[in-house]
């Protein structure tokens, strides 16, 4: 007898309650009267009833379903939708002040990284990839349940070169030898350095030993930094290429900080599989992505309202010219059919931290409804399948509303396939919030 069946039969009373704020271990949690967008199809699953057991979906059915001394939850006819993702988040950057990187320490950034945790997955982010930095504690007190926050993949100290996007040390710092202790922001795995392919070989060592999912590098010039131009190609061939052999050993994979063609391409020929941002390529470069099987990890970023404001005028004027980019960037990328995943790239800014779901809701500019939320569910959960077994959480799929996938869930006052603008504020739309079959938020009745 199959478990929907199972449960349709059954004759149990069914308690109405709050919430609980942490799971009833072995006790199911039942939503009824909901429409499903299951992350994958475009048509709802409507007047559904949802089974969560422990942290698992147990079933899924249009039929009328009863759980044991469970938990039951009336939609009310809203819709229920997967946790959504963001693939190109940073834990320790986001919500760090700027002048924080010259006046503080990691403890500092550490416990600002944890507190805006909370507020990531309060905004309905049950999952995130974070593409640099130092969140090692912040998952593992999260995944104890210690600290509230999302799935974190982390990437780690991000890797540059000499010169590159992730040198920001002060001007005076070079010359260096050998015998030159780390900068700080070295030393503490907040970014890392590496020139040659010894030291790209050992530095990549050390950020998967230190808990890595995937590797995370800077192959081209920055926005932020000061002395490396938008055109520069960073580090050679050789370099890349042993970037990618020891993520290989691990069974993983290499994403790297890229806007151009020369460089994307280069990053493509050693086998990099995930580009991040890539807002100045040409269509052939896209095809060559394609053909490649490599994803395009791009985020929404315009001169807007929301825009970044940089002190260095050399790094604002970048910001232009990579923002001016933006629109034939994702309009290339759908015609081509380049596989394209959601992110927001925040930097030193919780207030802007908070706009993370309207960033996703800036989609609209290039996709449907349904394709934004497909993109933030089960096509961002795809990119993330590419750690293989280094992906922390295997218990079941994420980005799916089906049986056996995690129990991340969304329950939005309104239909999001209609106006996609509901997820620009989960504080009003959101009414509930799952992650790993635990509420984090409950604003139904009763």
């Amino acid at each position: 007898m199959s478990s929907r069946t199972a449960l349709t039969g059954m004759t149990a009373a069914l308690v109405l309650m709050a919430a609980p704020a942490i799971a009833q271990d072995g006790m199911p949690t039942l939503i009824t009267n909901v429409n499903v967008f299951d992350g994958k199809n475009e048509a709802l699953i409507e007047n559904a009833n949802v089974v969560i057991t422990d942290n698992l979906i147990t079933a899924i059915s249009t039929e009328e379903l009863a759980v044991a001394g469970g938990t039951v939850i009336d939609g009310g006819g809203r819709t229920l939708i997967p946790g959504l993702i963001d693939v190109h988040w940073h834990t320790s950057y986001c919500c760090t002040a700027q002048s924080t990187v010259v006046t503080g320490d990691i403890l500092e950034v550490a416990i600002r990284g944890a507190m805006g945790s909370e507020q990531t997955l309060m905004r309905g982010f049950t999952s995130v990839r974070d593409v640099g930095g130092n969140p090692f504690a912040t998952k593992k007190m999260i995944d104890a349940g210690e600290i509230k926050g999302p799935r974190i993949l982390p990437s780690g100290p991000p890797i540059g070169q000499t010169g590159g996007h992730f040198d920001y040390r002060p001007y005076q710092a070079v010359p260096s030898n050998s015998a030159d202790s780390q900068w700080y922001w070295y030393s503490v795995g907040l970014m890392a350095m590496a020139d040659g392919v010894a030291e790209v070989t050992k530095r990549a060592r050390e950020v998967m030993r230190m808990g890595a999912t995937q590797i995370k590098i800077a192959g081209g010039g920055g926005v932020s930094s000061v002395y490396d131009p938008l055109d520069v190609r960073q580090f050679t061939l050789d370099e890349l290429t042993a970037f990618v052999e020891v993520a290989d050993t691990y069974n993983t994979y290499v994403a790297s900080h890229l806007f151009t063609d020369e460089a994307v391409q280069l990053s493509i020929q050693a086998g990099i599989k995930s580009i991040e941002h890539g807002f100045l390529m040409s269509r052939e470069t896209m095809e060559m992505m394609r053909d490649n099987d490599v994803w395009l990890s791009i985020q929404p970023l315009l001169d807007d309202e929301d825009g970044f404001t940089f002190d260095d005028p050399s790094s604002q004027e970048k910001w232009i010219a990579v923002t001016n980019g933006t629109d034939t960037a994702y309009k290339t990328a759908k015609e081509v059919g380049v596989k394209v995943a959601f992110g927001t790239d925040i930097l030193f800014d919780p207030a802007l931290a908070d706009r993370q779901g309207a960033f996703l809701a800036k989609l609209q500019n290039w996709y449907t409804p349904y394709e934004v939320l497909k993109m933030a569910t089960s096509d961002n959960a795809a990119l993330l399948e590419l750690s293989g077994p280094r992906h922390p959480y295997q218990d079941g799929p994420l980005g799916v509303i089906a049986e056996g996938a995690y129990a991340d869930l969304i329950l939005v006052d309104g239909n999001p396939l209609k106006d996609i603008d509901l997820i620009a504020n989960p504080a009003e739309n959101f009414d509930l919030i799952m992650k790993d079959g635990v509420i984090y938020k409950n604003q139904l009745d009763g």
